[in-house]
């Protein structure tokens, strides 16, 4: 039996293809790929040695089995260990991270591995990047987030004191292994920032799949294997069709986008800290893009209600912070909003909903609208 996305065989892996000419590459999903690492790896490097990048968190977690797993295949490595979370995106890590590379001795035929979440994913490909004018690189997610998209697709970067994600460029990795097993040491909150992840491409464009995730939502965030299985491989193969079609953001691939221009504001104002998460910030972003659809006569109500009660239902915040029960400012969010990567001739891209599934890119909404929205809901 061949697993697929909408089929999965809990006994195997399953394996997606980013189609991007002669940068195609594989997304492979399943459980235990730790173990099989080393082996599916050497076909696609053109080196044996590797600079392994990981965190304070997962490297000792994971990183013994993976380095068994490369000495296994023959491909000599090295590990750097970063300090774990959101503040290690920032230029003083790239510096470090860069130097470390720079003083083992590399070639332009080393490749690097980033083992951990989205952090860990993104700097090391940003790195891999720019070192030597570009070094291969592999992604190794472990966290549901990260599986489900900041591994795939490509983008890499750190964070400004102006915003998130100002500093980067796209730069696709060789192989993507996301070893579902991982996912099993995740603590309920990280679970359930990742999970906010994959219902965003119900949302974007599979009223299926979000219909499912009504029934299903829960064992996922809960550790069921073969519902998380299921999760990561469609949400994978959402993704892997819309970089394929768009890789650098030129038009569909916004879509992705859905819930993160308020979610990378409401981040930057509360410091990119455990105040807020990543996905708990697309969570509320999610639900302010459907409020203002509502607002502007675009999306019904109920669909919108649908959303709110979903991720409520789950666990995960439908509303901005309060830090310290201090309101955040609407003024501030939005101000950080009009500083988004995605700002195009002085207006803020918006995605909206026409409806569950139905999103689009809108470059016309007035920014007193979401200013609007956002005194309401921070007063909320």
């Amino acid at each position: 039996m061949t697993a697929t996305p909408d089929n999965p065989d809990p006994t195997e892996a399953a394996t997606l293809t980013v189609n991007l000419a002669d940068r195609a590459y594989d997304v492979v999903v399943g459980s235990g790929l730790m173990a099989t690492a080393g082996a599916r790896l050497k076909p696609v490097l053109s080196s044996s040695r590797l600079i392994v990048v990981t965190d304070e968190v997962v490297g000792p977690l994971y990183l013994p089995a993976l380095e068994e797993s490369l000495e296994r295949a023959g491909l000599t490595h090295e590990a750097i260990v970063l300090p774990s979370g959101e503040r290690t995106k920032d230029f003083p890590h790239l510096e470090m991270l860069c130097e470390r590379v720079l003083a083992s001795g590399i070639e332009r035929s080393t490749a690097m591995l980033a083992l951990g979440g989205g952090v860990v994913g993104d700097i090391t490909g940003f790195a891999a990047g720019i070192l030597l004018r570009g070094l291969a690189y592999v992604q190794m997610p472990t966290t549901l987030l990260a599986q489900v998209d900041s591994a795939v697709g490509g983008k890499t970067g750190i964070n400004s004191r102006h915003g998130k994600n100002l500093v980067g460029l796209f730069h696709q990795p060789r192989l993507v292994l996301a070893d579902v097993a991982t996912l099993a040491t995740l603590d309920r909150r990280q679970r359930l920032a990742g999970y906010a992840e994959v219902v965003k491409y119900g949302l974007i464009g599979d009223p299926g799949f979000f219909t499912w995730l009504e029934r299903a939502g829960g064992s996922v965030i809960a550790g069921d294997v073969a519902a998380q299985r299921r999760a990561v491989l469609t949400s994978c193969k959402a993704k892997a069709a819309v970089v394929a079609a768009d890789e650098r953001e030129s038009g569909l691939r916004a879509l992705l986008n859905l819930g993160h221009t308020f979610g990378h504001a409401l981040e930057a104002e509360t410091g990119y800290g455990d105040v807020l998460l990543h996905g708990e910030a697309v969570a509320i972003g999610m639900v302010l893009a459907f409020d203002l659809s509502v607002r502007l006569n675009l999306c019904p109500p109920e669909d919108a209600e649908r959303v709110r009660r979903h991720l409520s239902a789950v666990g995960l915040p439908t509303r901005p912070p309060q830090p310290n029960g201090r309101r955040l400012s609407a003024e501030a969010l939005l101000h950080h909003m009009t500083r988004d990567k995605k700002v195009q001739n002085g207006r803020v891209t918006f995605i909206l909903a026409r409806g569950i599934g139905r999103a689009f890119a809108a470059h016309d909404v007035r920014l007193e609208d979401a200013h609007r929205l956002l005194r309401d809901a921070v007063a909320a």
